[in-house]
């Protein structure tokens, strides 16, 4: 290295581009595991931050085997796991899925599916209907809404997909499911007028979710691909007045299995599935190890934005 070069940012797990000590998050209890269920989506999003779509298949579908070595294994070690979360991709697009969900639920894990609530979904509707009969509010169906402007939704989300999006809501209430909604703050957002605006939404459409519940309307950061934060240093929790505690990566992991791989693989973060500095080993006791926070993604969503993908209900 030259004088006039100087380090990459988010390069180096233990220093930051200018020297300083990179901040660190330790393992403290496991207690929300995620399964990415495979990349295949029926839709492919303009700003999609793992790429889904009807052709990626980067990861793929999760088998009920693949999920129940981690189920065997939190049981075998009494891991604290209290929610069990299943992302994609569209979920259900997994042809495994309602077996996935029945076997989740049936140890008494507390379950949530991130879904668009469109076709894969409501070709499930009868099995889901079953499933909600048996297990009530312990299955939380959390329905990727952007926005509550038709016109928003469709522009990241394709044209029809609000319209798509709103029946599969509509009828996930109407048949009594613990539903909740995932929106998306931009950057010109106010996150108070936005709030408003989906309680209007809600109530015009009698949908039974609290616009001023955190966790019944999450509304998430954007995720600005060109985005240049700040590293995140061991001093900016004193700065920033947090706590490592807070990341998401204090208490949770993800299971993806890559295209062609013969076994799953734990990584660090639902947000970071394809880059290997987060993969983290084949099993939770691997995977217990503290996680650098050497990407922007640690720093815009999870520290600067305070965003986090899911947490268990008390």
């Amino acid at each position: 290295m030259t004088l006039l070069e100087s380090p990459a940012k988010f390069a180096d797990p233990r220093r930051t581009a200018k020297g300083e000590a990179r901040a660190v998050v330790a393992l403290g209890a496991l207690e929300t595991l995620w399964f990415n269920t495979g990349t295949l989506c029926n839709i492919a999003c303009a700003h999609c931050y793992i790429e889904s779509s009807p052709r990626n298949d980067r990861l793929a579908y999760l088998t009920l085997e693949d999920v129940r070595l981690y189920l065997d294994e939190i049981a075998r070690d009494r891991l604290p796991v209290r929610l069990i979360g299943f992302t994609g991709g569209e979920p259900f697009m997994n042809p495994a899925m309602i077996a996935i969900l029945e076997e989740t639920l049936s140890r008494g894990f507390e379950t949530l599916v991130l879904t668009n609530a469109m076709r894969p979904m409501m070709r499930r509707k009868a099995a889901l209907a079953g499933l909600n009969l048996r297990f009530g509010a312990r299955l939380r169906l959390r329905v990727s809404l952007d926005d509550p402007r038709p016109e928003t939704h469709d522009a990241e989300r394709g044209a029809g997909s609000y319209a798509k999006t709103m029946e599969g809501l509509r009828w996930l209430a109407g048949e009594g499911f613990n539903v909740e909604i995932a929106g998306r703050r931009l950057a010109a957002d106010d996150e108070r007028a936005l709030r408003d605006k989906f309680r209007a939404l809600l109530a015009a459409h009698r949908l039974p979710v609290e616009a001023d519940d955190p966790s019944a309307l999450v509304i998430f950061p954007e995720l600005a691909p060109d985005a240049d934060p700040p590293e995140i240093t061991e001093a900016c929790w004193a700065i920033l007045d947090k706590s490592p505690e807070d990341v998401m990566c204090a208490t949770a992991r993800m299971i993806v299995k890559r295209s062609g791989a013969e076994r799953p693989a734990v990584i660090a973060c639902t947000l970071l599935p394809y880059d290997p500095r987060f993969e983290l080993g084949a099993t939770l006791a691997e995977a217990a190890r503290p996680v650098p926070l050497n990407h922007k993604y640690c720093a815009s969503f999870c520290v600067l934005g305070a965003a986090t993908c899911g947490a268990a209900k008390a």
